[in-house]
């Protein structure tokens, strides 16, 4: 079995497509209206309107009510990539930081309030455990 996709439910597909166009440079492709993927190397970010939830069953999702998951990044460089997105960010939970596990990391939230890390391994053991690009 493999992840195929992470998927967010949002009022607004334009917006939060958009946003995740300039933090990751992909552009989406749009399935739908009320659907857009941003594929990556390595995995897909699917963005699904609201009015979509009922389908899957009433109720079963609510856009913008995420507070446990974490969309992580991989990047080259965080400082650079902070420095790009400084302008459109609204919300920066943790400007960059080293962390204890090898990673620079730089926390953010994106326009529906989910968590979005853009991180960088700091050394050879903390590369080793990324699949990279």
């Amino acid at each position: 079995m493999n992840l195929s996709a992470t998927r967010i439910v949002t009022d607004d597909v334009d917006r939060l497509a958009a946003f995740y166009e300039t933090v990751t440079g992909t552009a989406p492709t749009r399935l739908h209206e009320l659907f857009a993927e941003l594929r990556t190397p390595t995995g897909t970010l699917a963005i699904a309107s609201s009015r979509t939830v009922p389908a899957m069953g009433p109720g079963v999702a609510e856009a913008g009510a995420n507070r446990s998951v974490l969309l992580d990044f991989l990047v080259d460089d965080v400082d650079a990539a902070y420095e790009r997105l400084r302008p459109v960010l609204d919300d920066v939970v943790r400007e960059p930081a080293d962390m204890p596990w090898g990673n620079r990391s730089l926390l953010l939230r994106d326009p529906d309030g989910n968590l979005v890390n853009l991180f960088a391994p700091l050394d050879a053991a903390a590369r080793a455990r990324v699949t990279a690009p």
